[in-house]
């Protein structure tokens, strides 16, 4: 067995560098995510750790002394960090030459060969879920030998045969047995969830078909392949036990909700362990369902509305109608439960007149809380072949976020340029917080809990000084799409 490391290199100050993070750039909020995606295969490889270095604040020279001595590193790279961790995996190689370096994440799954040549200190990269071959390599097994590789061999690079998608969840060990061995839980913050928390998956893929949407047209799939309710539920005690300090569990699965029957199961058992959890959802869940949800611990839903125009949904497969969204909003708030809902600009058919008719949306529904995300065209997404075949693209691959890791509007519309694109996120932003209502309902939460009161104003400093940050990248924004549409 190689000694072996996981690593998540770091990246930007305050940027979630991608192991496990949807929003792969500098948030809002200080914000960091569980590298799920890698403490699975970490718990796969006895004697392995993990380093989460972005939460942890660790630095190239902290991590790469750490990690000198080991046989084997193995890194999550995202598109926007890809540079980066091309430059951190060269660095490792300085300290130790001997060192094997493999990459896995959706870019170098979609991308294998030029990943590779874009990465000269890179050894192999993961080509589709790479569980089972970060484990096989570990353990010693020949690289031509391990599915589901692209790999160097003498100056050329090679292919493995594909690796079969895997069906048995339940055969995965649980990741929360790494996170208590190597994270602190403490430095994870999302600024709707409770905190102290833990996220993890339930289950892989998503059968909504959303252009824009990373992992289910990468390592997902559209297939919900689900772990059991028994795996569900052992797992949770156990992470019931290891961090008491919890407050909150948030089931980061595609759409958790998929499965309703399975979903309401797992919610009944989570109640008889007395546990507050959070998960994503789709804006169509039944009542009767949000009913049994929140009998049984449920604080709040993630939901990805996206946009207020119901063509710019019917044009990204969002599979929701507005008034089925507007709905299930006003059944989840009458039961209690709080939502967090997330809004994309720069979708195909955006004009100023959707982005404002999202924003008035957004404000009629009125989330407790919401995320204003720039449409991102990732690699390996039908969005993403849209842009290449419409002429959309205002950005070359990998330039998703500005140089400090802020996210620039990739795409340039004929009727839409991509600078009205970016500074709408700001105007979004401030009609919706900036309203007496939402005002008034936020301070009297924060006059309610001195905790909420002491977050929100740590929170309110970062949430104004990302404005400012924003403000002062836009002309570098501008130069950046500038420069790729003229190359």
């Amino acid at each position: 067995m190689k000694k072996t490391i996981f690593i998540n290199p770091p990246s930007y100050e305050g940027f979630d560098g991608g192991a496990g993070s949807r929003y792969q750039a500098r948030r809002e909020i200080k914000s960091f995510w569980y590298p799920t995606w890698l403490a699975q295969p970490a718990a796969m490889v006895p004697g392995s750790k993990l380093v989460d270095a972005p939460p942890d604040g660790l630095s190239v020279d902290q991590v790469a002394a750490q990690a000198r001595d080991y046989e084997l590193a193995v890194l999550h790279t995202s598109t926007p960090s890809f540079g980066n961790d091309a430059r951190f995996a060269a660095r490792l190689k300085e300290e130790n030459p001997a060192m094997e370096i493999g990459m896995v994440g959706a870019h170098v799954g979609v991308l294998p060969l030029q990943s590779l040549q874009g990465a000269p200190a890179v050894d192999w990269v993961g080509v589709g879920e790479f569980d089972y071959a970060c484990a096989e390599l570990a353990a010693g097994k020949p690289l031509n030998e391990v599915r589901g590789i692209a790999y160097r061999e003498n100056g050329q690079v090679r292919f493995t045969a594909p690796r079969p998608t895997i069906e048995d969840m339940d055969a995965l060990p649980n990741v929360v047995d790494v996170y208590k061995r190597d994270l602190t839980i403490e430095n994870y913050f999302i600024g709707y969830l409770q905190h102290p928390y833990v996220s993890l998956y339930t289950g892989r893929g998503c059968r909504s078909k959303c252009t824009f949407c990373l992992w289910p047209q990468t390592l997902g799939g559209h297939r919900y392949r689900v772990r059991s309710a028994d795996s569900v539920e052992a797992e949770m005690a156990n992470a019931k036990k290891f961090f008491p300090q919890v407050k909150e569990f948030f089931f980061d699965d595609d759409t958790f909700t998929d499965d309703l029957p399975r979903a309401e199961e797992i919610a009944r058992r989570l109640g008889k362990l007395g546990m507050t959890w959070s998960c994503n959802a789709k804006a169509n869940v039944p009542r009767k369902t949000l009913e049994i949800l929140r009998e049984n611990g449920l604080r709040l839903l993630l939901v990805g509305y996206e946009s207020g125009n119901q063509q710019i949904l019917n044009n990204i497969k969002k599979g929701i109608r507005l008034d089925i969204a507007r709905e299930f909003t006003k059944n989840a708030k009458e039961l209690g439960i709080i939502i967090h809902g997330t809004f994309i600009l720069g979708l195909p058919g955006e004009t100023p007149a959707t982005i404002n008719e999202t924003i008035r949306f957004a404000c009629e529904i009125n989330p407790e809380t919401l995320q204003v995300s720039l449409a991102a065209p990732y690699p390996g997404t039908e969005l993403y072949r849209q842009a290449q075949e419409q002429g959309w693209l205002q950005i070359q691959t990998g330039e998703l976020v500005d140089t400090h890791g802020v996210q620039v509007a990739a795409l340039n519309f004929p009727n839409l340029d991509s600078s009205v694109i970016f500074q709408s996120v700001d105007e979004f932003y401030r009609k919706f917080y900036f309203r007496p209502r939402k005002i008034f309902s936020m301070v009297g939460g924060m006059l309610r809990c001195p905790e909420v009161m002491r977050r929100r104003l740590r929170e309110g400093v970062e949430f104004f000084r990302f404005l400012h940050d924003r403000k002062e990248a836009t002309p570098a924004s501008r130069a950046a799409g500038t420069s790729a549409a003229g190359s």
